[in-house]
């Protein structure tokens, strides 16, 4: 019981001290709805970088990765490492950094927003809103269900799930509703610098416990022989390649950081932080990663949708410390949910609401804002509850649904032929392909899956012979890309485009 009380008081105190950095950041804001979802753009090297960091690695990749790699091998850092360090790493050049110059240009805080101006269409903004919270919802529910599971473990069953992932909902939904992207964007420094240090001193800690790397990589030679070898299993290059894709291009569609393309305070802060980026990931992956392979070799049981980090720390280290690192977990969570939320609110405020409402002031748009913070943290926290898949799943299969955005809005920042028919096209085709080829394979959410009534299986299944093990994300994406140029093609701007919106652009 003492032990327990000690490791919940860790917890509880790192949580107070991120939510004294939220207040203060709340008596420095302006009160504005832009100060509040986008900290008036402001944002150096370092914030930038780690708000970034810390947003992107969730529960998927603190719990997720190194279950995976605990089950499949540490191929997962390569999966990971393609993807991070990379082909995200692009994308946030060639996407990333020509939405920052049009945000600068015309003051856009939302995606939606951007292309709803530039195609003069409300439905393509309220299409592309509705989509990205239609998959954001997973992933916040994603961080509260690895929230609850890790406090189970940490505390061998004596904080029930339910208590762990509704408290962090809780936490969140004061946070993100006093503080805003100033209070964000400052506790994710603070919580990727912490997690970053908590997993090379649990590495340390657990490799110093068993005689070393060589010791540590000699059992897993001898229990699981195939793990040390490269392809094979899951591993296939199909796999490596659609799930490193997949996950790239999706995250460069994720609200929480695609608004963050928006806040860098000047050219050379968003130029020197894409360079950053590779170093940043791969310090985190590897050790990670590299623990969960490890505590294969090591004896370790996991039981299905037990996170096998706690387990590991459990058994070689100290109660307070395996707390610190649950903490780190946490940290890592929390500064994923607490952006999805604020973004997410974000896309219902200006996307939505803004196209609905009259009248509309900046404080009563930030108010609404708040609201939608709440809304959403609740959905999500009453679909937790039914613990629907494994964290790997429901991630990978919300990276691949917003990956869908990505070629067509790439097309649209660079091409002037592009049009609002064909972006329409591209969206709203490359969705229809998607959704019903995942919910035919993994039913992740139960409410989701009532819309596989809406597509019969005969739509889906012609497809999957011939993508040779790929997965149906990829092929969204390539009809996605198809259908936007090709429709481009042939069909006419109407009165209400602005082919001219993204071009000619210098700010500084």
């Amino acid at each position: 019981m003492a032990e327990t009380t000690l490791q919940l008081g860790i917890v509880a105190a790192y949580l107070l001290v991120a939510l004294g950095v939220g207040l203060l950041a709340y008596r420095l804001s302006d009160r504005t709805a832009e100060d509040y979802f986008l900290a008036s753009r402001t944002f150096g090297t370092l914030v930038l970088l780690f708000t970034t960091f810390a947003t992107l690695l969730s529960a998927f990749t603190f719990f997720g990765g190194p279950n995976l790699a605990f089950s499949a091998g540490p191929e997962w850092i390569l999966v990971m490492g393609l993807m991070d360090g990379v082909i995200f790493g692009i994308l946030w050049y060639v996407v990333g950094y020509k939405q920052w110059l049009v945000g600068q240009d015309h003051g856009y805080v939302t995606l939606g927003e951007m292309l709803g101006d530039r195609f003069g269409s409300r439905l393509l903004r309220v299409f592309v809103a509705g989509v990205s919270l239609f998959w954001l919802v997973p992933y916040v529910m994603l961080q509260q269900q690895g929230a609850g599971t890790a406090l189970v473990a940490l505390t061998e069953g004596a904080v029930p799930y339910w208590v762990g992932a509704g408290g962090i909902t809780l936490f969140m939904i004061v946070y993100v509703t006093i503080s805003g992207m100033r209070g964000v964007a400052w506790t994710d420094t603070l919580q990727g610098l912490f997690m970053l240090g908590m997993v090379w001193l649990a590495a340390a800690w657990v490799l110093a416990a068993v005689g070393g790397p060589s010791a540590a990589t000699s059992r897993l030679a001898e229990t699981n022989p195939e793990f040390l070898a490269l392809g094979g299993g899951l591993y296939s290059p199909a796999f490596v390649l659609s799930t490193a894709i997949s996950i790239a291009f999706g995250v460069t569609m994720f609200p929480q950081v695609n608004q963050r393309f928006f806040v860098a305070q000047s050219k050379a802060v968003i130029k020197r932080t894409f360079t950053l980026w590779p170093v940043l990931v791969l310090l985190l992956f590897v050790p990670a990663f590299m623990l969960g392979a490890w505590a294969q070799g090591l004896g370790i049981t996991a039981d299905a949708g037990e996170n096998v980090l706690p387990l590991l720390l459990n058994e070689y280290t100290p109660a307070w410390f395996a707390a610190l690192v649950v903490a780190g977990a946490m940290a890592a969570m929390m500064s994923s949910s607490d952006s999805m939320l604020l973004s997410g609110s974000s896309y219902l405020t200006r996307d939505v609401y803004r196209q609905v409402a009259t009248g509309v002031t900046d404080r009563r748009e930030a108010l609404v804002g708040q609201a939608g913070v709440v809304l959403l943290a609740l959905v999500s926290f009453g679909l937790s509850l039914l613990r629907p898949g494994t964290l790997i799943q429901i991630g990978d299969t919300a990276f691949g649904g917003f990956a869908q955005l990505t070629l067509p809005v790439l097309v649209a920042l660079y091409w002037q032929g592009t049009t609002r028919d064909g972006m329409l096209a591209g969206v709203v085709g490359s969705q229809l392909f998607y959704v019903p080829s995942v919910i035919d394979s993994i039913p992740f959410v139960p409410y989701y899956s009532t819309l596989a009534g809406v597509f019969p299986d005969a739509y889906v299944l012609p497809f999957a012979p011939g993508l040779g093990g790929f997965s149906p994300s990829l092929a969204g994406m390539a009809l996605g890309l198809v259908l936007t140029v090709g429709v481009s093609f042939v069909t006419s701007p109407s009165a209400t485009e602005d082919a001219s919106l993204y071009d000619g652009l210098s700010a500084d």
